[in-house]
């Protein structure tokens, strides 16, 4: 599925921080929302264990909410949902999970982006325990949960009801899961741009744009694009497509 085709109308992203979705998938965002997706943020946790600076962290949380919503803008992103969970105590529950659901139900989305549940061991950085919860509770609530119309029934009773959602999109993934590569050659400025309005996270901007960068190129050389290419890198799962056998 590639980022312009005609089928994917709307994409539901998820992130257990503010900047997790730049640093990711800007890329492939900006590329969707140029083509005329409608793209939709949820940002788990308040982000309020982020950052380098002690003293009065009274406003870290409502800093890098507004870090997000200017980086998403950038992005063409602009309906951005916040859950508050506790930086990095972010668990796999049933009131998490609901939450996601309503969420998935009422965007009924043609992807699913979310961080991935397993850790990677060749980076352990992109495996904080708040990215793997996140990673668990999306996959738990895109199947069954969003499809069984018998999970949450309350939600139903809302009126948002039981949707299958065609494709998980996983980004962070282990290497060896990662099935599907997206050319962000034409975007690379603006997801830079992106990941560099979270300024209350980057001590180091030339070397984090440097090592931003060389992934991308990494990422273009290792499926097979063109020289000079950045690619952004997914773990691409079907979960209701032309091939998937029903049933829970």
């Amino acid at each position: 599925m590639e980022p312009t085709a005609p089928r994917i109308k709307r994409v539901l992203a998820f992130a257990a921080h503010p900047d997790d979705i730049d640093f990711g998938a800007a890329g492939t965002v900006a590329a969707w929302t140029a083509a005329g997706v409608d793209v939709t943020y949820c940002i788990m946790t308040a982000g309020d264990a982020g950052g380098f600076e002690p003293g009065d962290r009274s406003n870290v949380s409502e800093l890098r909410s507004s870090e997000q919503q200017a980086a998403a803008e950038l992005a063409g992103v602009r309906d951005i949902h916040f859950l508050g969970e506790r930086d990095g105590f972010l668990a796999v529950t049933p009131e998490v999970t609901e939450k996601v659901v309503a969420l998935i139900r009422r965007v009924r989305p043609d992807v699913v982006l979310s961080m991935h549940p397993e850790r990677n061991w060749d980076r352990i950085q992109a495996s904080h325990p708040d990215h793997l919860a996140c990673g668990e509770i999306v996959t738990r609530a895109v199947y069954p949960a969003a499809e069984n119309p018998f999970a949450f029934p309350e939600l139903a009773e809302q009126g948002l009801e039981a949707y299958k959602v065609p494709w998980l999109w996983f980004y962070g993934a282990p290497r060896e899961r990662e099935n599907h590569a997206v050319d962000v050659s034409a975007f690379v400025d603006t997801k830079l741009a992106a990941i560099r309005v979270h300024a209350s996270q980057h001590p180091d901007v030339a070397g984090m744009e440097a090592a931003v960068q060389a992934m991308l190129q990494d990422n273009a050389r290792r499926f097979g694009l063109p020289d000079g290419a950045s690619a952004e890198v997914f773990h691409a799962v079907g979960v209701n497509t032309e091939q998937t056998i029903a049933g829970f």
